[in-house]
């Protein structure tokens, strides 16, 4: 692999870094607690099949929610797989007797990751993924004056992932991740044209994370094959720091710190397990059924003094059903897309004066191949709809456009000198 390809790839990774967190896309006054909205590693392909993945082994397609998938890929082969999400969220309440509607967009990059080959049955990958994002902004009427309360940041994780394959039909992997980002949350009140007051809370993480991945897979005859997959990421205590602030307009004393505190001992992640079946029909249909759990009941969220209310988290689980069609991957070009559909629910980690948060959607995509090249561009179209249970709270519904641009090219090939 030529050196300048390599140093515009990391290129872009660093770029992503920097730019990750001011383009999260969330819009939700749920992110407003918690580490705000969950994300599970999805690439573009892999939402348009209702975010399944576990069990999916392809050489073609980077698959992080399993490092143990990087094994598949062959010696010669070099994958880069950038993906971007566009949003519109529709969302509505009763406030008072009144039904209050409201119109969002947003979007920004959501990943960049990469895979290549060690060796014949090593694989590795590197990239950039979300891990949960925080964005919002309401306001209300106070007495004397008007309360306005607004948040954003994300945790990301830069990772290293390596595979192996000891033996045929099974592979093993993990990733060590570094996750780092920020999260802010802000009141601020005006009281008159003249005074008004911040009070700003903030997470900052600095911390690894590790997630290690299962596969075995048997052919049940000539054309048809099965795989299973299992994901395990262990439980933790976070490091980073956290702190509270508060303006005053009317003093001219600048910022006063209160209530800083290390996160170590009180802010925690649960452990993670994820279990996925994945059949494949003479290399036309796939079909893969994920189940996800996560024990965020266990977990420290210690939060700030003056806090209205500690935050409580319950179990999260998550249900996915995706298939991929392709009717001749060696055919003509409309019979080498991948046609994919999928749905998912999530009984999510956030409880809301004893109201459990959930959610489901449909999804439909394409993988479109170009011209020429083994390369895709992945399109995918996504339905989901999020309120509490069993008071609705706000309810929100969502239209998600993910374009994902899959790079797939032989760039280990040794040259010949005749």
């Amino acid at each position: 692999m030529k050196i300048s390809r390599l140093t515009a790839i990391f290129a872009i990774l660093i770029a992503a870094c920097t730019s990750v967190s001011a383009q999260n896309g969330t819009m939700t006054p749920y992110s407003a607690y918690g580490y705000g909205v969950l994300r599970d590693h999805a690439t573009s392909a892999q939402r348009a099949m209702g975010g399944v993945g576990y069990a999916m082994s392809s050489g073609r397609q980077t698959n992080v929610m399993n490092p143990a998938s990087y094994a598949a890929i062959d010696s010669l082969t070099f994958l880069f797989d950038m993906g971007i999400d566009l949003t519109s969220l529709w969302q509505s309440e009763v406030h008072d007797g009144e039904k209050i509607s409201d119109k969002n967009f947003g979007g920004g990059l959501d990943y960049v990751t990469m895979q290549f080959p060690i060796c014949k049955y090593i694989g590795a990958s590197v990239g950039l993924l979300p891990f949960s994002s925080v964005g919002y902004a309401f306001g209300s009427e106070i007495e004397n004056g008007i309360d306005s309360r607004q948040g954003n940041g994300s945790l990301n994780e830069l990772y290293v992932g390596v595979a192996g394959r000891p033996f045929k039909g099974f592979s093993i992997g993990a990733n060590v991740s570094y996750l780092f980002g920020n999260i802010i949350n802000e009141t601020y009140a005006m009281i008159s044209s003249t005074q008004s007051s911040l009070f700003q809370t903030q997470l900052e993480v600095r911390d690894y994370r590790l997630d290690f991945g299962l596969m075995y897979g048997f052919n049940l005859n000539r054309n048809d094959r099965m795989t299973f997959g299992v994901t395990y990421s262990p439980a933790k205590t976070l490091l980073g720091n956290a702190r509270q602030v508060y303006i005053d307009t009317a003093l001219d004393s600048g910022p006063q710190f209160s209530d800083e505190h290390k996160l170590r001992g009180n802010y925690s992640l649960p452990e993670t397990w994820g279990a996925g079946i994945n059949y494949n029909f003479d290399r036309k249909l796939m079909v893969e059924f994920d189940y996800t759990y996560q024990p965020w009941s266990k977990c420290k969220f210690r939060g700030f003094e003056g806090d209205p209310q500690l935050q409580k988290y319950a179990d999260r689980t998550k249900m996915a059903l995706g298939l991929q069609y392709t009717p001749d991957f060696r055919g003509s070009y409309f019979k080498r897309v991948n046609y994919r559909l999928g749905a998912y629910w999530n009984d999510d980690y956030l409880k809301l004066q004893d109201n459990r948060l959930r959610e489901y959607g449909v999804t439909l995509g394409f993988g479109i191949p170009v011209p020429g090249f083994k390369s895709l561009v992945n399109l995918g179209f996504e339905w989901k709809h999020r309120q509490a249970n069993p008071d609705p709270l706000v309810k929100e519904d969502y239209l998600n456009i993910t374009i994902g641009i899959n790079f797939n090219e032989m760039w280990f090939r040794q040259s010949k000198i005749y």
